[in-house]
């Protein structure tokens, strides 16, 4: 009983140990939870600002995509048949007349006759295997051993 006596009375004294133990551990705790906040927020603004690199990017290719479809419409007009004959008649040329043409005639040249774009053709040559290339090795390492082996099954 005496010891019992002799604990109460120094935790009674000592008290204040106590006290700064459990003050300790809610500091602990807090940085803990200090930290694990700060290292969610950090890597939820690095996804944030991947998201929003992503979100740029899609923005300039739509750009991109608007600009390409402006330019080729732009082609298209500058292209256009109408456009052309406009153009070729502000440089000085004009429709040519039949009586303007003038063919020359080359003497030993012969015209290429129509291009046959048919089928018909005949098929390609098949590649040949060798035997050797097709057998397997089971086939090989047999036929070794059997010209291996004596005449006669005598050693």
């Amino acid at each position: 009983m005496n010891n019992v006596t002799q604990i109460v009375q120094k935790y009674r004294q000592a008290s204040w140990r106590v006290q700064r133990q459990w003050i300790g551990l809610f500091l602990l705790g807090c940085v803990l939870v200090a930290m694990v906040s700060a290292i969610y927020l950090n890597i939820t603004t690095q996804a944030n600002l991947a998201g929003r690199q992503i979100q740029n990017i899609n923005a300039d290719i739509l750009t991109n995509q608007r600009m390409n479809a402006d330019l080729e419409t732009q082609l298209a007009s500058l292209t256009s048949t109408a456009t052309m004959e406009k153009r070729a008649q502000d440089l000085g040329f004009h429709a040519v007349e039949a009586g303007d043409i003038t063919y020359v005639v080359v003497p030993g040249f012969e015209p290429q006759g129509p291009l046959d774009l048919s089928t018909n053709a005949a098929p390609a040559a098949r590649a040949l295997l060798l035997p050797k290339y097709t057998e397997s090795l089971l086939d090989w390492f047999s036929q070794e051993l059997a010209s291996s082996a004596p005449a006669g099954g005598q050693p």
